[in-house]
């Protein structure tokens, strides 16, 4: 129950609203409990009247004026449900809105690392079931919990006014139903933690599934997928029937419990009223409060079996708010690295300079070691060296994706670690081999990068990038759709719409990872056309998988198993005997072994 305290005490902004809900939680209680007395004053009057006490005139007009008031209590009743229910979605929707928006906020600021570890679909599925569980409890909790409470202390107060045994016994109720719920709940959450990991994995694989499934289809693995997901969803089943049965035998036993409990306060009431101790008026009063006092009770099943969820499901969400936000990560890093004071930002100073850069993802598994080359202001540098070498590792160092382990990074003479974020990625456009765009229009996707750009910015980023006339052939021109990842677009356009986003950014330096690896030759010239045009007077760093690409630039740093081997030119390096002197070799042979050897590192035969 911490986690669900911890969720409303973050939400200060909703206390207005939560006094609302009390409010006319006591209210509902008040004029609920008015309800016995005005019925057992009517049944008074007619048995008083029956009995020849009083005449039935005065019956008449007695239990007119009480069906009067009970009326206007119901009437005064269904007004103070509806507004409190009213406050109580109202309170629901914007604690859903407070927790998503919560949520989404620390996902955007985590580091990369934890996203390399998640899947998707887990992530997603994590929130709704959170965020779906947390607001049912809330709103159940909000428009019954605060009635259902002060419903059974006036029961209590007012059952003891009439006899106090009956009070004494009616509180025995609550402390044998909280122990047996409490024998409940501890096993129950170890299940619905079994069975929400099962589903998570399940709807992980769903969304991966559903965004390959060229994929899926090209290999047939239709019966495959499905079959392994009704495998994660069947094993839940099993789950439930161990969780059900436990949770339906303590119910049993609480219901059990309670009707023994209640049948001994009935027999009681009736007892005492034959021996004349109660009038029969006092007995369907105090029938009515037994019974309003077992609503709540047995209402409470529904109450902690939502509680138990929402339990589950905050567990989660925090566990997710709790992971390490990647601003702090990186302020510990900078506060715990020694490094020598930043460099004058002159126009000497390298844009980017890596000094002595060790990294590793898992601690022992170093994927670089020793890294030290620099790139001049406006100089085109390559990265050569096999797959899985380190060369995309170098570039999302270079953007802050992870702290180093030893070693500095300096984009202008400042070093990364004592760096802003989102300073440091001001100053860093990228385009990868996957061009990542986002459903919404043209427009929209060139204009991420500055959504405050106007459309003549939009346009002439879109012609230096080749992109302004297929996208002006569009029947709705740069407010044309195209679809989630932009899959409405071929290849070749989606990534000029990535580098017209670069372009449009405008940063002084520049990451080319693959930019054309998966494009045929017509898309790729086309785009290699507009990456020409985007390098001109920016520091680029380029991961490229032709060699004609790697001749053009100024310099060129080959790798080998995480370290710098070779830094020179084109001219330079052709002759050294090292790495690319090797690759131009083994183009140059043009055998299905030369091919095979260049494929392994990144190399187009």
């Amino acid at each position: 129950m911490t986690s669900l305290l911890r969720i409303l005490r973050f939400a200060p902004e909703l206390n207005p609203l939560y006094l609302g809900i009390a409010l006319s939680a006591v209210l509902r209680a008040m004029l609920a409990l008015a309800t016995p007395f005005l019925i057992g004053a009517a049944t008074d009057r007619i048995v008083d009247a029956i009995a020849g006490r009083s005449t039935v005139a005065e019956a008449v007009t007695a239990v007119t004026w009480l069906a009067a008031a009970f009326l206007a209590v119901e009437l005064a009743a269904t007004a103070v449900v509806s507004v409190g229910g009213y406050w109580g979605d109202v309170m629901a929707a914007r604690m859903r809105t407070l927790l998503s928006a919560r949520y989404f906020d620390h996902l955007l600021h985590l580091p990369q690392g934890y996203f390399d570890t998640e899947i998707t679909g887990r992530i997603t599925n994590r929130l709704n079931r959170s965020i779906t569980e947390l607001t049912q409890f809330l709103n159940f909790f909000a428009n019954n919990a605060f009635t259902m409470l002060i419903t059974t202390v006036a029961v209590l107060v007012i059952s003891g006014t009439y006899w106090w045994p009956l009070a004494v016994l009616l509180a025995v109720v609550f402390p044998v139903y909280m122990w047996l719920t409490a024998k409940t709940s501890s096993r129950w959450q170890v299940w619905e933690g079994e069975k929400n990991t099962e589903i998570d994995i399940a709807s992980g694989r769903f969304t991966e599934v559903v965004a390959q499934m060229p994929v899926v289809r090209a290999y047939n693995r239709q019966d495959t997928e499905l079959a392994g997901f009704r495998e994660r969803f069947g094993r839940t089943i099993g789950i439930t029937r161990a969780q059900s049965r436990w949770w339906h035998a303590m119910d049993a036993a609480r219901r059990v419990a309670l009707n023994i409990i209640f049948a001994v306060l009935y027999l009681l009431v009736f007892v005492r009223t034959a021996q004349g101790e109660f009038s029969v008026g006092d007995m369907v009063i105090l029938l009515q409060l037994m019974n309003m006092a077992r609503e709540p009770i047995f209402s409470m099943s529904y109450l902690v079996d939502s509680a138990q969820r929402a339990v589950a499901g905050s567990r989660d969400y925090f566990a997710v708010l709790s992971e390490e936000r990647e601003e702090d990560l990186h302020a510990r890093a900078a506060r715990a690295a020694v490094v020598p004071a930043d460099a004058p930002a002159g126009d000497d100073v390298p844009a980017v300079r890596f000094r002595d850069v060790h990294f590793a993802y898992a601690e022992g598994e170093e994927v670089l070691s020793g890294i030290d080359f620099a790139i001049g202001r406006g100089e085109k540098v390559a990265l050569v060296g096999e797959s899985g070498g380190g060369k995309s590792t170098i570039t999302n160092l270079l953007m802050g994706l992870y702290p180093v382990t030893s070693g500095r990074i300096e984009v202008f003479g400042q070093d990364v670690a004592a760096q802003d974020l989102g300073e440091l990625r001001a100053r860093i456009a990228a385009v990868f081999q996957e061009p990542h765009l986002f459903s919404g229009t043209v427009r929209e996707n060139i204009a991420y990068a500055d959504p405050d750009a106007s459309d003549e910015r939009v346009r002439a980023a879109a012609r230096a990038a080749y992109a302004d006339r297929f996208v002006s052939e569009f029947p709705d021109g740069y407010d044309q759709l195209i679809g989630e990842r932009g899959l409405r677009l071929s290849g070749g356009q989606r990534q000029r719409i990535a580098v017209a986003r670069a372009v449009l950014k405008d940063a002084p330096v520049l990451i080319l990872d693959e930019a054309t690896s998966s494009l045929d030759t017509k898309s790729e010239r086309l785009v290699q056309a507009a990456l020409d045009e985007l390098m001109v007077g920016r520091s680029s760093l380029i991961v490229a998988h032709r060699l004609s690409t790697i001749a053009s630039v100024d310099r060129i740093v080959t790798l080998r198993k995480g370290r710098v081997q070779e830094v020179g030119t084109p001219a330079e390096l052709a002759v050294s005997g090292g790495i690319y002197s090797q690759l131009l070799e083994l183009q140059q042979a043009g055998t299905k072994q030369a091919r095979k050897l260049l494929k392994e590192y990144g190399i187009a035969g």
